[in-house]
């Protein structure tokens, strides 16, 4: 499904400015700080370029005005003396602007007043849409035609014709056909509607917003959406190549594409994007589960250029127990079906941790040379200091470095306690000794470990199985995932009113053929393994049908926040 440059469907237009209700507002304070109070308010309420009502009032505000604040507006303390407090004009205020967008010059200084105001003498404070003249002028106004962008600059620069004096209701007034002339010369740039003038206002260059009628024709559903660029050249076909330039996922496909058109979008590389795009398409799933893993399919293919995550899919490492004489631990990027191995790692940092974890616990050897069964020969300093047990001598070691090997296989596969115990024995003498540093590197190897067998089997379990009918209710109807080997082969959607078991049989009967992967690995990334398994382990999740056994074994190890209460245990024992 393609978006393209089409003219805009009607809930997109957004709501065209002669239609807006503008109150434009001013106030005069005792001072800049927020310490400072209100003295006077003064706004006109305009709609499409006509005065519809004028709010004007003077405001006690219980405190000395400065003398230069009195020479400046013009109001004296005997003014203010009978005039209402603030707590008694805000509420008619507020009521004269209702459904109004506020228009102040400098709006930060009179809105943060308004709303400092409302929070003193708790009233909620409406949440105004703010359009600021300042901004607005700064945005269309060049250097040359106004040096500056006072109030009165521009009031003199629009003809306006009230001239401003430091009066609330007089710069209002003002203010009124600064605004006039500011939307005149915004709509030349492609500023027609009141969305149109926020997104202006926050800096969204005309370019980027002219691109939002991309999103007409996208469904509000969860899906993948793509940003794309045709190439100017000609294939061998006649027909121009199309780049992949970012690919995301979202549960409302719409609303997430029309974010990138707005400020909401703060990243510099997304703008950059969205400039060189020259359309979107977008792939509606039945599930979030279904989108996710459609994006992670779509980077690890097409490499876009503007995604950072899961570029990378394929780049992972394995530890495993080399197939030698005297075996040993390797970090490796593949693993056959013999292989004993623990995995994957994202890095090299954490993969090198777990290795040093396991050489923590069992005395085995360190180094890369390929020894002899036959030929002895001699040994390194980690043997002198009982770090390893030195079977390239061939002495008396050799059945206990066969025992190590074996219960570091069942460290790899399964059973987490003995590295548990070892370890933990280790640093209860190094926290003895008050060497807590390097007890707290061996506890950090530690939990890498316990963290990496959990994930593995985690995996492993999904992978295992020849196929998972799994369903959970979300909303309205009921998410149905078939998942083979732990790859999503299909997915369906049952609405309130359809037969869940029903979606349920389509699903399997339309899912992908998956055959069983080596080594038991999954079928996939195993970010996508990963993906799926998070959606299995959910609460509300409902088995429907499963081939084969989505187990854990029993002694896989305490998560990571059960580990000092382990060591704790293991060490005693």
């Amino acid at each position: 499904m393609t978006a393209a440059n089409d003219q805009p469907g009607l809930d997109e237009i957004g709501t065209p400015l002669a239609e807006v209700s503008f109150c434009v507002v001013d106030l005069e304070t005792t001072g800049a700080s927020a310490e400072s109070a209100i003295t006077e308010i003064g706004a006109v309420l305009v709609r499409g370029g006509e005065v519809i009502g004028e709010f004007q009032t003077l405001v006690n505000p219980n405190d000395h005005i400065p003398a230069l604040i009195s020479v400046l507006t013009g109001i004296t303390n005997q003014m203010v003396a009978d005039a209402p407090r603030l707590g008694q004009v805000l509420g008619p205020f507020l009521e004269f602007a209702r459904g109004a967008v506020l228009v102040a010059h400098n709006a930060r200084f009179d809105v943060g007043f308004l709303k400092r105001g409302c929070s003193t003498h708790e009233t909620a404070w409406p949440g105004f849409p703010v359009v600021d003249t300042v901004s607005l002028a700064r945005h269309c106004l060049l250097r040359d035609e106004v040096p500056n962008c006072k109030l009165s600059t521009l009031a003199a620069h629009f003809t306006a014709t009230t001239t401003p004096d430091h009066r609330a209701l007089s710069d209002a007034r003002a203010t009124v056909d600064v605004l006039h002339g500011l939307l005149e010369r915004v709509g030349n740039l492609g500023v027609s509607t009141l969305e149109d003038l926020l997104e202006f206002t926050r800096k969204v260059s005309p370019q980027r917003r002219a691109k939002r009628v991309w999103v007409q024709d996208l469904p509000a559903a969860p899906g993948v959406y793509a940003f794309h660029r045709d190439s100017p050249t000609e294939n061998d076909s006649g027909t121009g190549e199309r780049e992949i330039l970012y690919v995301g996922k979202s549960k409302n496909i719409r609303q997430r594409v029309r974010s990138y058109f707005t400020s909401s979008e703060k990243r510099g590389r997304m703008e950059e994007m969205v400039r060189v795009a020259s359309g979107v398409d977008c792939w509606p799933c039945a599930t979030e589960l279904e989108a996710e893993i459609t994006e992670l399919r779509m980077i690890a293919a097409h490499q876009p250029r503007y995604n950072r995550r899961s570029r990378n899919q394929d780049r992972q490492l394995w530890l495993k127990l080399t197939r030698e004489a005297f075996p040993r631990l390797s970090i490796v990027r593949t693993v056959r079906d013999d292989d004993r191995f623990l995995g994957p790692f994202s890095s090299r940092a954490t993969a090198v941790q777990v290795t040093m974890a396991l050489q923590d616990a069992f005395a085995v050897r360190r180094c890369s040379t390929r020894l002899s069964a036959r030929a002895a020969s001699s040994s390194c300093a980690l043997a002198e200091m009982g770090r390893c047990l030195a079977p390239c001598e061939l002495g008396d070691n050799l059945e206990e470095y066969s025992q190590v090997v074996e219960q570091i296989r069942a460290a790899l596969d399964s059973d987490t306690r003995l590295v548990v115990r070892t370890v933990g024995a280790r640093l209860s003498l190094l926290a003895e000794q008050q060497r807590y540093e390097e007890a707290g590197t061996v506890h950090e190897r530690l939990q890498d470990y316990l963290r990496s067998a959990i994930r593995h089997q985690r995996l492993l379990s999904v992978a295992g199985c020849a196929e998972i009918v799994a369903a959970r209710h979300v909303g309205e109807g009921w998410e149905i995932h078939v998942v083979r080997h732990g790859r999503l082969a299909g997915a369906g959607w049952a609405a309130r009113g359809d037969i869940p078991q029903a979606v349920a049989r389509h699903a399997v009967a339309t899912a992908q053929t998956v055959l069983p992967p080596p080594a038991g690995l999954p079928a996939c990334s195993t970010e996508e393994t990963k993906r799926v398994a998070h959606w299995l382990e959910q609460p509300g999740v409902r088995l429907i049908s499963i081939e084969g056994e989505w187990c854990w074994p029993l002694h896989t190890g305490p998560g990571p926040g059960d580990l000092p209460r382990a060591v704790t245990v293991g060490s005693a024992s």
